[in-house]
């Protein structure tokens, strides 16, 4: 047997040894999304299913998340997810930006950007209905002042 054939699967095997940071911000659970504005429970299993794992210091890493190079990659959009908009953090937020990202996740949902697809894939629990979207989308317009949620509107 040539020995050339060893490294690659010697390489794989001590890549294994580095994993990503996966240490979250404390956050007081009595300052996340659901808590509170207490959605419906069709909706707080919607945010559970289809945003948490990405735009919380909530993710529950499956078994594949573990192996490298897969884990930096997941890693990655988790902590570019929670730097968009992380839903643990929703009540220490000043009320502008509450306003700001209920506008972009209704437009986010809107236009079928979320949940990725490269999540979907792999969490079909994520995938939405029309139905479902909507149910999250007229959510996200609750938390914005009335007129505001409107077509056409400016953020004031």
């Amino acid at each position: 047997m040539n020995k050339k054939w060893l490294i690659l699967p010697g390489l794989a095997l001590v890549a294994q040894a580095f994993q990503p940071d996966r240490s979250v911000q404390a956050n007081d659970p009595e300052h996340d999304l659901i808590t509170v504005t207490a959605p419906a429970a069709e909706v707080q299993d919607l945010l559970r299913n289809a945003c948490y794992d990405c735009h919380s210091d909530r993710t529950t890493y499956p078994w594949y998340s573990y192996i490298t190079p897969v884990n930096f990659w997941m890693q990655h959009h988790i902590d570019e997810g929670r730097a968009e908009f992380d839903m643990s953090s929703w009540g220490r937020r000043r009320d502008k930006w509450q306003r700001h990202k209920a506008k972009e996740s209704v437009e986010m949902l809107e236009e079928g950007k979320m949940p990725l697809p490269s999540y979907t894939w792999v969490h079909p629990q994520a995938r939405l209905s029309d139905a479902e979207r909507n149910a999250l989308m007229g959510f996200f317009k609750g938390l914005m002042p009335a007129g505001e949620s409107e077509e056409g509107k400016e953020e004031r």
